[in-house]
């Protein structure tokens, strides 16, 4: 029967060889990829990982910015939507303007 701290050098041993399978079974799939991507001619675009292009998701990236519905005095812009209103709105409120007062022409 084996003893505790033969078992952990066993356990220690098998969770080498696992990372270096691990390791080399990655680079295995990382050739296969490159030379199913040479061989097709695909592109990021066509994988999903460039932006605005062809079969992307959109999944993981930052969303788009909406359009300015308002513009400041100074030239900032706000789309109008949910969370904090930027100062320049909330200081234009309080000084009894109203939102419809810096709507930007043709905005929705």
């Amino acid at each position: 029967m084996a003893t505790y701290l033969e078992l952990k050098e066993q356990a220690e041993k098998l969770l080498a060889e696992a990372e270096r399978m691990r390791e080399q079974e990655i680079a295995d799939a990382i050739d296969d990829i490159k030379r199913k991507i040479e061989l097709y001619g695909l592109t990021a675009a066509d994988l999903g990982f460039a932006r605005n292009g062809p079969g992307n998701s959109g999944r993981g990236k930052a969303a788009a910015k909406s359009p300015a519905k308002y513009r400041g005095p100074n030239g900032e812009t706000w789309s109008g939507g949910r969370g904090r209103k930027p100062q320049w709105v909330v200081e234009a409120l309080k000084e009894g303007r109203n939102l419809e007062d810096f709507a930007v022409k043709g905005a929705r």
